[in-house]
C-alpha cells in the first residue's frame, strides 16, 4: 500500500499529473549528463517551447534571475548581516534639526544627592561642578603661582637684578668701611665688633636683594698711612682702588660702618637714579651751610662754570653728596666713573694740599673736598646734592640736641632709606643707637605672617597683664 497519496508518473512520458512538476530529464538515466543547461532554455511569449522547460522555467522566474545563473550575494556580507547590531551600538546624537520627543526632565528626579540632597551636599556638588569647569583656569593660576615661588626663592630673582639690560645691579658698588682690629690709634672691645656685625650683616643682606656688588674695605690698612698721619683721608684712595676692581660698574656708594639701612625694599635706582634729576639739585643756594657764594661771577669763565646750575643735564653729574647742618658730609655718598672723577681723585689725594691744610682741617677730607669746591669752577659743574634725609638721616642727638630739624633728622612715618649715627663716639650711645634703629627697621620690615604673629603675641601679652592686675588689686 503506497503512503503517497499523489498519482504515480506515468510510464511513456507522461510525467507528473500537477502540470510544471514534470522534469525534463525524466528520460534520462543517472548515468548520463543533462544535454542542456539553464542558460540554454528559452522562454516565449511567457510559455515554456519544448519538452521540460517548464520547471526550469518556474526556478528561474522564482528566483528572479532571468537566464542568469542561480547565485546571489544578497544580505550574505559581514556588514550586510550585521548592519543593524552595528547601527544599535553607535551613539545618537540629537543635532536639533528635528522636534525632541524625550520627556523633559524632572528636577530632583532619578539624581543622587550625598547625605539625602542636605543643603552640605548641594553646595559640595556645585562646587565640584565649578572646578570641573574652571580647572584650565586654576591649573594657570597655580603655574604663576608656582614660578612667582621659584623666581624668589632660587638665586634667579638676584641674577635677573644684577643682569646690566633688566635690573642693572651691576652698575653699582657698595664701599663699606669696616673697622677689623682697629686703626693704629684705637683698639677695638666688644660693643665695637658688635657694631661692625651687625652694619655688615646689614649691608650684605641690601646687596644680595638688589644684585649690588659689596667691597668691605679693612680699615687696619689705615697703618699704611700712618707715618703721614693721614687717617680718615683713605676714603679718596679706597674710592679708586675699587673702579679698578670693578670696571663695568657705574657708581659707587661709600658708606661709613655706623650708618644702617632702614628700608631694604628700596632699590637705589627707584630710590633715587632712575629720576636723579628730581632727587638732586645743582644750586647750592638751595640750602647753604657754608654761605658759600655760588656760582662765580668772573667775566673769563665759560657760561656752564658762571651757571648755578651747570649744564642742566644729568649725565654731567659725577659727584652726589648730601649736607649736613656743619657742611659736606661723606659718611654716605656717591661717585660716578668718569674722566673728571679720576682727576677730582687725583687732587683730593694730592699730598701738597695735606702738608698745608691737615693742621687747619678738622674733618680732613671732608674739608678738602668744600675748599676744592668753593675755589675750583670745574668741580662745581659737576656735583649735584641731594636731601639730607634721601640717604644720610641723622638720629636724635646729632646736629643739635632736640632732633626735630625736617631736613636732617629722621622720621619713622616718613621711612628714611638710611641713618647714619654720626658722632656718636663723642659722648653717645653707639650700640645702643644701632641696636635701636635694627630693631625699628626689622619692625617696620616684617612679613604679614610676622604681624599676624606679633599681633597675637601682643594682644596676649595685654590679656595676661591685665589680668594680673586685677588679681593684685584684689590680693
Amino acid at each position: 500500500m503506497s503512503l503517497s497519496r499523489s498519482p504515480s508518473p506515468r510510464a511513456g512520458g507522461g510525467g507528473w499529473s500537477s502540470p510544471g512538476l514534470t522534469s525534463p530529464f525524466d528520460t534520462l538515466s543517472g548515468r548520463s549528463s543533462p544535454r542542456k543547461a539553464y542558460g540554454d532554455l528559452h522562454i516565449s511569449n511567457g510559455g515554456p517551447i519544448g519538452n521540460g522547460v517548464t520547471w526550469a522555467s518556474a526556478k528561474a522566474k522564482s528566483e528572479e534571475v532571468n537566464g542568469y545563473p542561480s547565485f546571489s550575494t544578497r544580505n550574505n556580507g559581514f556588514f550586510s548581516r550585521n548592519a543593524r547590531k552595528i547601527s544599535s551600538s553607535l551613539p545618537r546624537f540629537n543635532m536639533g534639526s528635528g522636534p525632541s520627543y524625550a520627556e523633559k526632565e524632572k528636577l530632583g528626579r532619578g539624581r543622587w544627592y550625598p547625605n539625602g540632597g542636605s543643603r552640605l551636599a548641594r553646595l559640595k556638588t556645585l562646587l565640584a561642578s565649578i572646578t570641573r569647569r574652571m580647572r584650565l583656569r586654576i591649573l594657570l593660576v597655580l603655574g604663576i603661582i608656582l614660578a612667582f615661588i621659584l623666581f624668589y626663592v632660587t638665586p634667579m630673582h638676584r641674577l635677573y637684578r644684577r643682569t646690566s639690560f633688566l635690573g642693572g645691579g651691576s652698575k653699582f658698588v657698595v664701599v663699606l668701611a669696616a673697622n677689623q682690629g682697629g686703626g693704629v690709634m684705637e683698639w677695638k672691645g666688644p660693643r665695637e665688633w658688635a657694631i661692625e656685625r651687625d652694619s655688615v650683616k646689614n649691608k650684605k643682606k641690601y646687596v644680595a636683594k638688589w644684585g649690588y656688588d659689596l667691597e668691605i674695605v679693612d680699615m687696619s690698612t689705615k697703618k699704611r698711612y700712618a707715618h703721614e698721619w693721614r687717617e680718615s683721608w683713605e676714603k679718596v684712595d679706597t674710592m679708586r682702588n675699587c673702579m679698578r676692581k670693578y670696571p663695568e660698574a657705574e657708581w659707587f656708594w661709600w658708606l661709613d660702618l655706623n650708618t644702617f639701612i632702614m628700608e631694604p625694599s628700596y632699590s637705589l635706582q627707584s630710590h633715587i637714579f632712575n629720576h636723579i634729576s628730581k632727587n638732586t639739585y645743582r644750586d647750592i643756594n638751595d640750602y647753604n651751610p657754608l654761605n658759600i657764594s655760588h656760582p662765580f661771577a668772573e667775566a673769563y669763565l665759560d657760561p656752564i662754570s658762571r651757571s648755578a646750575t651747570g649744564d642742566n643735564c644729568t649725565t654731567s653729574i659725577d659727584l652726589v653728596v648730601p649736607q649736613d647742618c656743619g657742611g659736606f658730609n661723606l659718611g654716605s655718598f656717591f661717585l660716578r666713573r668718569s674722566a673728571w672723577t679720576d682727576r677730582l681723585l687725583d687732587i683730593w689725594w694730592d699730598p701738597v694740599a695735606y702738608e698745608q691744610k691737615h693742621m687747619e682741617w678738622e674733618h680732613k677730607e671732608q674739608d678738602a673736598l668744600e675748599h676744592l669746591y668753593s675755589t675750583q669752577p670745574w668741580i662745581r659743574s659737576h656735583t649735584a646734592f641731594i636731601p639730607q634725609r634721601k640717604i644720610n638721616s641723622f638720629p636724635t642727638g646729632a646736629c643739635g640736641e632736640n632732633g626735630e630739624d625736617p631736613r636732617i633728622h629722621y622720621k619713622e612715618q616718613d621711612r628714611d632709606f638710611v641713618v647714619n649715627m654720626a658722632g656718636c663716639e663723642w659722648g653717645r650711645d653707639c650700640w645702643g643707637e644701632m641696636y635701636n634703629f635694627r630693631e625699628l627697621s626689622n619692625k617696620l620690615n616684617r612679613t604679614p605672617w610676622e604681624k599676624f604673629k606679633d599681633g597675637i603675641s601682643d594682644r596676649w601679652k595685654a590679656m595676661t597683664q591685665s589680668k594680673n592686675e586685677g588679681e593684685e588689686k584684689q590680693g
